[in-house]
């Protein structure tokens, strides 16, 4: 897709000194200044209750931040950062916040074109969203446009709700729900690999597709996050979003144009299609202490702000199977955990093995299906496992890849918040989740959300409890499937 250029624009962060601003928008904000891909008259007011911030104080926070990421220092925050507070966050707050904002476009002649960036906790959402509607702060001069972190909701009833507060105010083209995975380059390049490449489109399917297996490992355990994760668990905070997000983007048909609609339009379709999850189907866990990295680490229930009874889940197994023509029998598998041996995710589509064994005499052990392995992270990239002959004698076979990866071909790539954030300014919606998906995504998980979870303890360091087994082909434990299969790509 071609590059829009960037028109002018206030970007009003709401949550401006909190966690997520210093890590992730500030640096990404700062690279696309420094790489020129946005312009002089692009501004930045930070919004929070924080009343002894200034103008002069948070360009210092964020010198500090851009000085830290950047290999070069650059000016922009001396003349385009601003701050204002919100006070308790009432309505006489937000009109002045709106008065702010009158004036520093009049200053700057600015268009009147804005961003609202809600880096907030989930549970403000909802307050900030109709103070911005209260305040007339939903339409400009030119245009306004809502970014809304994950998780939307919390189950479906709450994420309708959600949907109907945003559009009260906001037209849908306005409002963008950003999940970072989908600005990740390798995301992004799933549907470049399945419809540019016509090997692969045509064996994606279920004569050749014996099944789809994501994983999304994390080896850091709750961290800060206690006070968030005792109210989400992994379902929420893993397999409702980015996952799934996963799972349509394999599973989708080919949309009739690559554009944000006919994108979205297919990945709503294809969700449509999953059948209800039974319990049957699903596996929770939550680790136990045990070793990560060659270091002891504490169990879940002994990390700071979390219960000592706490029934969360930190690991999640479970199949999902869509009811098209495309997918009909083919499981998809999705493993999420906290305090994996490693931080990965990864895509594989195992391919059916050959009607016809030719090469019985060495053994089904000898034989491998063959598989095809995305790496969305650390080492992006992707491997095509597949048999070959072994030199020498006897005969065997051993399985190989040909492998593929990102930084060997193109270098370090651009931050999935620096590629979100530039979508947001062009308003290309394509890498967004639409609001029917939300609720339809919502719609499979609730149910499971609504029954007594027993969460099988694993120690921190392995792929996950054993009672994940019953979930695979022929009792294959899920860490030793992962496990097994992780290096296939680095051989």
């Amino acid at each position: 897709m071609a590059f829009t250029p960037v028109d002018p624009a206030l970007f009003v962060i709401l949550g401006a000194t909190g966690d997520l601003t210093r890590r992730k928008l500030f640096p990404a904000l700062a690279r696309l200044v420094s790489r020129g891909l946005v312009g002089d008259q692009f501004l930045v007011l930070g919004a929070g209750r924080s009343a002894g911030m200034t103008d002069e104080t948070f360009r210092a926070q964020a010198h500090e931040i851009v000085e830290s990421t950047q290999p070069k220092p650059i000016k922009w925050c001396d003349q385009c950062v601003f701050y204002q507070t919100l006070g308790e966050g009432r309505g006489t707050d937000y009109k002045a916040l709106r008065d702010r904002i009158e004036r520093i476009e009049a200053e700057h002649h600015m268009p009147g074109n804005r961003v609202f960036y809600l880096a907030l906790i989930p549970s403000a959402f909802s307050p900030t969203i109709d103070a911005l509607g209260q305040a007339g702060l939903a339409r400009s001069p030119g245009w306004t446009r809502i970014v809304i972190e994950k998780p939307f909701g919390r189950d479906l009833e709450s994420a309708r709700a959600l949907n109907a507060l945003a559009h009260r105010d906001f037209d849908e083209s306005q409002i963008f729900r950003i999940d970072h995975y989908l600005g990740k380059e390798t995301v992004q390049n799933l549907l470049v690999f399945r419809f540019a490449n016509a090997i692969f489109e045509s064996l994606w399917n279920r004569n050749h597709v014996e099944s789809v297996r994501i994983t999304v490992a994390e080896s850091l355990g709750v961290e800060q996050r206690a006070g968030y994760y005792e109210q989400a668990g992994a379902l929420r905070d893993m397999v409702q979003n980015h996952a799934t997000q996963l799972a349509t983007l394999v599973a989708m048909e080919v949309p009739v144009a690559y554009n944000a609609d006919a994108i979205r339009a297919e990945k709503t379709k294809v969700l449509k299609s999953v059948t209800p999850i039974s319990l049957r189907d699903v596996v929770f866990g939550q680790y136990i202490a045990g070793v990560v990295d060659g270091q002891p680490v504490p169990g879940y229930r002994e990390e700071p702000g979390v219960a000592l009874d706490s029934r969360v889940e930190t690991f999640v197994a479970l199949k999902l199977n869509f009811d098209n023509w495309r997918w009909q029998g083919v499981p998809f598998y999705i493993r999420t955990g906290k305090r994996m041996p490693e931080r990965l995710t990864q895509v594989d589509i195992v391919f059916r093995r050959p009607p016809v064994c030719l090469f019985k005499s060495l053994g089904a052990r000898q034989m491998h299906s063959n598989l095809l392995r995305m790496v969305l992270q650390p080492h992006e990239g992707f491997s095509l496992l597949f048999d070959v002959k072994a030199p020498g004698e006897p005969m065997r076979l051993k399985a190989l890849p040909l492998h593929f990866e990102y930084q060997e071909a193109f270098g370090t790539l651009p931050d999935a918040y620096e590629t979100l954030i530039l979508e947001i300014l062009t308003g290309d919606q394509t890498h967004f989740v639409h609001a029917d998906w939300v609720e339809v995504s919502w719609q499979i998980y609730t149910p499971l959300l609504q029954e007594p979870i027993e969460a099988h303890p694993y120690p921190a360091g392995t792929w996950g409890p054993e009672d994940a087994s019953r979930l695979f082909p022929s009792g294959e434990h899920a860490g030793r499937l992962i496990s097994s299969m992780a290096g296939a790509g680095q051989s």
